[in-house]
């Protein structure tokens, strides 16, 4: 079920909504807990049905195991035993990932260096094991840490099921929801929260269906055609992913965080204006925050630890971003557009470290171009697509003739619309920060609201459905 679907808006959300808080207002806490358990997982079964027995199997498997390594931390004696555990448990998620996500990527290259012709396997990836995966994992090294609390079954499993971030995200962390969800204060009804959740909702829903979609389709367009683009229609095609791209997920993570706020539940942000950054080592602190986060406290600081070297602390950037390009997508393509954003991000450090400085609109400049030329990598296909396409982005032959043939005069105006919010407007955390139950921003919802319900037809999918 997509969010932006009416069946979303106008059934499943209100449904959920109302008897959440009727169960609440007869204080059936664990009754609207299981509700709401139960709903998400509807929620998650409408999409990926056959996948759902097993992702329930897995939620509950790494309870027990975290469980267990938690409540062995003290004892000396179970230390070899609670290592078994921890990195059974690894194992078994890396496996599920593993399998549903890169068994066709091996198995092609398994046929290509050995020129055998093994059959490839037809594989359909559940939708959103990218995200929950890296929070069971982090669930389980921190129980190894030391750092869960014994929470309760029923609010585990509402913390991983929770599905306004269940299928994209914000990748959530156990210490930042949990004790949210074990609150009374929070089983209240609160039309502060709700207010801005509605604006919040509406606002992210907004970008998916008027900037995002229409400049997806248009630029996919132009990626179809890779082998005969012009130099405009390269750029702008390219411009236009990047934008849609933005818009896309971060018009998920606002709704996801104002779907949040209706159940008085508190997400955190996902994205903080990246195109405004003026250099990649600031452009990957505002682009997917949480996964960000994610990748730097569980993969850069196991092997970067403060005082290390520099060569140390580059080997753990590139490291990072390996894993994070790979974590993105099994291809080629997915590694070197990782392995990309490293080098770019160390050179970031490097000239920070020396402190050498550009001016701002100069460093800014060639921050957003190489994001442009990162994003080619990122959506093409394959290597071979993105080559073609790099190719006509710097072919000069035919810069006489200005003739755009993949977007039309309306995505014109939304990509100059979409990068003017990008570059100049607030994000969506500054605009929270001042949101106020007035006339004013009533104002801005209704607005919103008509604009998302006008365009309400066949809903696109995210496109981080496909990760």
């Amino acid at each position: 079920m997509i969010f932006t679907s009416p069946e979303f808006i106008y059934i499943y959300c209100p449904f959920v909504f109302l008897l959440y808080f009727i169960l609440n207002y007869y204080k059936k806490w664990n009754y609207s807990k299981w509700f709401l358990i139960i709903s998400s997982l509807c929620f998650y079964a409408y999409g990926s049905l056959d996948f759902a027995p097993l992702f329930i199997l897995s939620i509950t498997i790494n309870y027990l195991f975290g469980r267990y390594i938690s409540s062995t931390h003290e004892n000396k004696y179970d230390v070899k035993y609670r290592k078994l555990v921890l990195f059974s448990g690894i194992f078994l998620n890396i496996f599920f990932l593993g399998y549903y996500k890169y068994t066709n990527f091996f198995l092609e290259n398994i046929n290509l260096i050995l020129s055998n012709q093994v059959s490839i396997v037809e594989i359909i990836l559940p939708i959103g094991i990218s995200f929950f995966t890296f929070q069971l994992l982090a669930y389980l090294l921190d129980s190894y840490q030391g750092k869960t609390k014994d929470y309760k079954f029923l609010d585990y499993l509402l913390f991983i099921t929770f599905f306004p971030q269940l299928i994209v995200g914000p990748i959530v962390h156990h210490s930042e929801v949990v004790d949210q969800f074990e609150s009374e204060d929070k089983k209240k009804l609160d039309y502060n929260n709700i207010s801005l959740g509605i604006f919040l909702f509406f606002m992210g829903a907004a970008k998916k269906l008027i900037l995002a979609d229409s400049l997806t389709d248009a630029s996919q367009d132009g990626f179809n055609h890779s082998a005969v683009l012009g130099f405009y229609d390269a750029w702008t095609c390219a411009l236009g992913y990047t934008i849609s791209y933005y818009f896309d997920l971060s018009g998920y993570s606002d709704m996801a965080v104002g779907l949040g706020l209706f159940f008085n539940i508190k997400l955190p942000g996902n994205f903080d204006s990246p195109y405004k950054a003026s250099n990649f080592a600031d452009y990957w602190r505002r682009w997917h925050i949480t996964l960000s986060r994610f990748l730097g406290d569980y993969i850069f600081r196991s092997i970067f630890k403060k005082g290390d070297s520099s060569q140390k602390f580059y080997t753990a950037v590139m490291i990072t971003f390996f894993v994070s390009g790979f974590w993105h997508g099994a291809g080629y393509n997915f590694i070197i557009w990782g392995i990309l954003n490293g080098v770019l991000v160390c050179i970031s450090h490097f000239f920070i470290r020396s402190q050498i400085k550009f001016p701002y609109l100069f460093s800014w400049g060639i921050t957003f171009i190489f994001i442009i030329l990162a994003r080619v990598m990122f959506v093409s296909v394959d290597l071979n697509t993105a080559f073609l396409y790099y190719r006509n982005m710097f072919s000069f032959t035919n810069l006489n003739s200005f003739e755009l043939t993949y977007l039309s005069s309306w995505d014109l105006f939304f990509l100059f619309i979409g990068t003017i919010i990008c570059l100049f407007f607030p994000n969506s955390n500054s605009i929270s920060e001042k949101f106020r139950n007035n006339k004013t921003y009533l104002f801005y919802t209704f607005v919103l609201m008509l604009l998302v319900l006008a365009n309400i037809g066949t809903p696109h999918s995210f496109l981080y459905f496909q990760f």
